[in-house]
């Protein structure tokens, strides 16, 4: 779904390279991954892309999945494994959304695909997703969706990346969410990726890398709480309206102060400028005089 250029899927393909042996084993491969994408051009770029990596006939499908009435997935249109990046702040065209019930109808591209995700993974299968932070703290029918995602799924893991990740593309915080279907959510364990060290952004010429992910891997199987883990309870995020924006409790949180405090220190700022403004007239006059 959503699948651009194919760069999820030919990453699963590498991932899986070693473990083709035989001519089947070939064949389950090329079965085994497909993908949709709506607009011509990525999806003109994907099916090359998978062609170049050895696939004889991709199983890459120009569509819009939104545009299909969500009741309409059955059981036989289910799949074990989703990764995906779904477009943000994408909105729909008009009529979209009444594809969906009524409780999940929104115009926003995210939204919508993270509702089919839900219905479109089978029992026990799994999924990872990158989503904006507006998903995690958002209200109305975000709030549904997530309290749907936690109910039919275990949400066991997001991983908060930093600023930057999708620059010059685009500078909003984004986080990847893994979870998956049969039982519902009791723990979301957290993990706040770090830049390394010297490191205040990414960019074209400094983007993030496989392997600062090393981290996370070896914490993955063995999970304890540190400074950049953290767990809370399904619980704890029913009282917080299921908002997800939980941030770090071993980071210092920043202090603004009372709106008393910041006043005096606007003032005091402000008091400051203006003796500076003063004595640059006063050295200026004397100048000219």
């Amino acid at each position: 779904m959503a699948c651009g250029t194919g760069g999820f899927l030919t990453c699963s393909i590498e991932h899986l390279r070693n473990q083709v042996k035989t001519a089947e084993d070939r064949d389950i491969l090329q079965k085994s991954i497909r993908g949709i994408e709506k607009k011509p051009f990525p999806h003109l770029l994907c099916t090359t892309n998978l062609m170049l990596h050895g696939f004889d006939l991709p199983a890459v499908r120009r569509d819009n999945l939104l545009s299909k009435p969500y009741a309409d997935w059955g059981k036989n249109d289910r799949v074990d494994i989703i990764l995906m990046n779904p477009p943000f702040g994408g909105v729909e065209e008009d009529g979209t959304e009444t594809n969906f019930p009524s409780k999940f109808r929104t115009k926003e591209t995210a939204d919508l695909f993270l509702a089919l995700i839900i219905k479109m993974m089978k029992d026990g299968g799994r999924c990872a997703v990158v989503l904006p932070d507006g998903t995690l703290f958002g209200e109305g029918v975000k709030t549904r969706i997530k309290e749907e995602l936690m109910e039919k799924c275990n949400l066991h893991t997001i991983v908060r990346l930093p600023n930057g990740v999708f620059n010059p593309y685009t500078s909003i915080k984004t986080n990847l969410l893994f979870f998956d279907k049969g039982t519902p959510t009791k723990d979301v364990w957290y993990y706040e990726h770090p830049y390394p060290e010297g490191y205040k952004s990414y960019n074209k010429s400094k983007p993030i890398t496989v392997k600062e992910f090393d981290a996370e891997k070896a914490w993955w199987n063995n999970r304890e709480e540190n400074q950049y883990a953290w767990k809370v309870s399904a619980e704890e995020i029913k009282e917080r309206g299921y908002n997800l924006d939980i941030k770090n409790p071993h980071q210092e949180a920043d202090t603004l102060g009372t709106p008393e405090e910041i006043l005096e220190q606007y003032r005091t700022t402000e008091n400051k400028i203006s003796s500076i403004q003063d004595e640059i007239i006063k050295v200026l006059t004397e100048a000219l005089s």
